[in-house]
């Protein structure tokens, strides 16, 4: 197979715009998802991350390939038998947008860059998004994206972890286990059709994973969530989150935070003691 730079050379999406009238009735579908507590389910502002089950793409069933991704997209890079991965990203908030109003979000290529891993090159994409309400920009975001080409050369390389909730010391603490129902009402509020989150044997015998994977998305929330909620003063302002290995549904997760006097150090855990995920949220 070619470099994935050859792929790549003549790639050039331009910016894109697109509007959601942010409709209230979507925001209380996710905190029903998330089991959010009444008083931090804001009646007229949209809280940190909640933009994700706006702004939504349904392309034609015919458009899904066999993983149950579009076989294109603006921002998909074009490279053969594409596996893609969330890695992370960034989100600024000057002021939170509104439910209920229009809104208008242009996005665009930030960085696109292939680096060799230790099951071969991959093509490392970061889309930016700006989101305006009024002609004001209200909210900045990028994420980070992983595509690799072809089938998995190891199967089934994620080995079981201890079905038990971590201990830690930390001062905020969020109990979590996702399981098979909530994975696929969140899938459908986001409009993720990913076989990986929903169809057990797909995501064991094709994609090599030990079980259902439990969304990226979902743990960078948790940890926003917990910040949000455990923080007496002040709002989030920014969110800066790394995922670093998948969490399988039916496993015990620990959401941890580490307040400081601006910010939060954010973690998921699982027993004994690995880092799945992290974040660090500030405050204004």
């Amino acid at each position: 197979m070619a470099d994935l730079d050859t792929y790549l050379e003549e790639w050039e999406p331009g910016p894109v715009t697109d509007t959601d009238s942010l409709d209230p009735e979507r925001s209380q579908a996710l905190a029903a998802v998330l089991e959010t507590p009444r008083q931090l389910f804001g009646e007229t502002e949209l809280a940190p991350l909640w933009h994700w089950v706006y702004f939504q793409e349904w392309p034609p069933h015919s458009a899904l390939g066999s993983d149950g991704h579009p076989t294109e997209g603006h921002f998909l890079p074009p490279i053969p038998d594409r596996r893609r991965m969330f890695a992370g990203g960034r989100l600024n908030i000057t002021q939170p947008l509104q439910l209920g109003q229009p809104a208008e979000r242009t996005s665009s290529l930030a960085q696109v860059v292939v680096k060799q891993g230790r099951s071969g090159e991959m093509v490392f994409v970061t889309v930016r998004s700006e989101f305006r309400q009024g002609g004001a920009l209200r909210v900045v975001e990028e994420q980070d994206y992983v595509y690799r080409s072809g089938e998995s050369t190891t199967k089934n390389p994620h080995s079981e972890r201890p079905r038990q909730v971590p201990e830690s010391t930390s001062e905020w603490q969020l109990e979590f286990t996702g399981d098979p129902v909530r994975l696929f009402r969140f899938s459908a509020l986001t409009a993720n059709a990913h076989r990986i989150h929903y169809d057990e044997p797909y995501a064991r015998e094709v994609e090599s994973y030990p079980g259902l994977v439990v969304h990226g998305p979902i743990l960078a929330m948790l940890m926003t969530e917990l910040a949000r909620r455990s923080r007496t003063t002040g709002r989030v302002a920014t969110v800066d989150y790394r995922l670093r290995a998948p969490v399988f549904a039916g496993e015990p997760v620990l959401v941890t935070g580490e307040p400081e006097t601006d910010s939060a150090r954010m973690a998921v855990v699982t027993a004994p003691d690995a880092v799945m995920a992290q974040a660090e949220v500030g405050f204004e």
